[in-house]
């Protein structure tokens, strides 16, 4: 019988939110739908002694996030060696506009991760992972474009790192001024922030029509 994962995850040193506590979530639930909803995240590392944090696209299937690049690439060459990593994820919802200056701040909903990535040799695996990340970008695509071919799969270096010590973070909200400055006459509330896609521009040779 295969046990069914736990609803949240289980903080730990690593993972513990110190700062703002209160904002704090642990709800795997709530994880998954910002993995989901974000197209990037960052990838912090340290290669030589020097800490390099290193901007690319993911995807998330079931408890494991997976990322690709050429074999050649630092990041996952250093990786692939399982060394340890930190990826973060951010979600912008709202700029949070104060009556004073020191009280500006920005609604977000935020995931780390922590642990050691592994390289994935399965080519199945492989092919699934470059699969789900293309239908992370753009749902449909996979049955539209050429997949992959094994050289092109042989070529590509794709790494996996398990949910394991993971937390989010969130603000929601209005502005939190001092009682001493609400009367103040200065605009304060929220401004939402939302990343929208735009209509495609169709390279010049395209003979295809891009299905909505």
């Amino acid at each position: 019988m295969v046990e069914e994962p736990a609803t949240a995850y289980a903080p730990d040193p690593r993972t513990t939110v110190r700062r703002m506590p209160e904002r704090a979530r642990y709800d795997r639930e709530l994880v998954h739908s910002i993995l989901d909803e974000a197209l990037t995240c960052h990838v912090g590392f340290v290669h030589d002694g020097q800490p390099v944090v290193i901007p690319t696209t993911f995807v998330r299937l079931g408890e494991t996030l997976y990322v690709h690049g050429s074999p050649a690439s630092r990041m996952l060459r250093t990786l692939g060696g399982g060394v340890d990593v930190c990826v973060t994820v951010t979600l912008l919802d709202a700029l949070v506009l104060a009556r004073s200056t020191v009280h500006h701040s920005m609604n977000y909903r935020s995931v780390v991760v922590m642990g050691r990535a592994h390289k994935v040799d399965d080519s199945a695996q492989k092919a699934t992972a470059l699969e789900a990340l293309v239908e992370h970008i753009v749902p449909g695509r996979s049955a539209e474009a050429r997949a992959a071919s094994e050289k092109e799969l042989r070529a590509t270096l794709v790494l996996a790192l398990p949910l394991d010590a993971v937390s989010a973070k969130v603000r929601t909200g209005g502005p939190l001024d001092d009682d001493a400055d609400m009367a103040l006459p200065v605009w304060a509330g929220e401004i939402p922030l939302r990343l929208v896609r735009d209509a495609p521009v169709p390279d010049p040779t395209t003979r295809a029509r891009l299905n909505p």
